[in-house]
Formats: structure tokens, C-alpha cells, sequence
């Protein structure tokens, strides 16, 4: 139960936390001075406080997106069972992550020099999408191997419960 407060709290101050940096891009956006000459005098690679912040948050995403696959994958390794996980959710979330990742893939500029610029701004969103995507494959293993074991598991307890002694009677 211990476990359960201090995780409450976390996702509490998780969300808190995600609210304020939110609200704080929200004002930056607002308060932003949208003249162009400050927009034409600036670089094109130079990222500005948004832009910064935006590839921190994309970031910060990936890293957790990527992090919620592991438990469980882990609760499913510990107990060598996929039973009360929903398949269909890890399977719609594939093609949403395999959908999402090649939309960004195939938006990719032609010129060839933009192409590193475009792959690097949008790196987070490639992690996250493709990496979620190959432990939801390690998942997909999980449903299929554990199923096999449980079908095997099954077997053994149907020879469990007949009798010993069966043909030993008739002799």
C-alpha cells in the first residue's frame, strides 16, 4: 500500500508538473512577438525558447513512452503470463505507432539538405513511435510463446487429475 501513495503521489506531482510547463509554453506562445523582421533576422538552425522547450517535452515523451512498455514486459516475464493483458490494446497501438512513424518518414523533405535538419527535429517522435514499436513486438512474442506454455500447463494438469492406477485395476 506504501507503494501504491508514493505512486499516487508521483503521477500527481507528474501531472502537476506537466500542466505548469504547459501553461508557461502557453503564455511564451501568446506573449510572442510575431513581427517579421525578428522572425527574418533570426537563423534558421538557431532554436528559440519554444523550439527548445518543444524538443525537451518530445523528449521527456519518449523517454516515458518508451518506459511504459517495461513493466509489462517485466510482470509478463515474472509471472509467464500474458493472462488479463488485452492483446488488442499492445496491437492497435503497433499500427498507430507503425502508422505515425512512417507518416513522419514519408513527409521527409527531398532536398537532401534538409533532410538531417528535418530527421533531427523530429528524432524524438521517430524514437518513440519506432521504439514502442519494437518492444510491442517483444510483447506480441510474449502473448505467443505464454500461450504455448499455458496450453502446455494445461495438458499436464488433465494428467494430473486421472487416476494412477488405471489399467493396474484389470489385471
Amino acid at each position: 500500500i506504501l507503494g501504491s501513495k508514493s505512486l499516487k503521489y508521483f503521477c500527481l506531482a507528474w501531472i502537476t508538473v506537466c500542466v505548469a510547463l504547459c501553461a508557461v509554453l502557453l503564455c511564451q506562445l501568446l506573449l510572442r512577438n510575431q513581427d517579421q523582421s525578428t522572425v527574418a533576422e533570426r537563423s534558421n538552425n538557431s532554436l528559440d525558447m519554444i523550439e527548445m522547450s518543444g524538443f525537451t517535452c518530445g523528449y521527456i515523451s519518449c523517454v516515458f513512452y518508451l518506459g511504459s512498455r517495461f513493466p509489462q514486459l517485466y510482470k509478463n516475464f515474472q509471472r509467464r503470463s500474458t493472462e488479463g493483458t488485452s492483446y488488442l490494446l499492445f496491437a492497435l497501438a503497433m499500427v498507430g505507432n507503425c502508422t505515425y512513424g512512417l507518416s513522419l518518414v514519408l513527409k521527409m523533405p527531398a532536398a537532401e539538405s534538409l533532410r538531417a535538419l528535418y530527421f533531427l527535429h523530429h528524432l524524438p517522435w521517430l524514437i518513440g513511435s519506432f521504439g514502442v514499436l519494437f518492444l510491442d513486438i517483444f510483447v506480441t512474442l510474449q502473448f505467443i510463446l505464454y500461450r504455448q506454455h499455458k496450453e502446455r500447463q494445461s495438458g499436464l494438469v488433465a494428467l494430473e487429475v486421472e487416476p494412477l492406477l488405471v489399467n493396474e485395476e484389470a489385471a
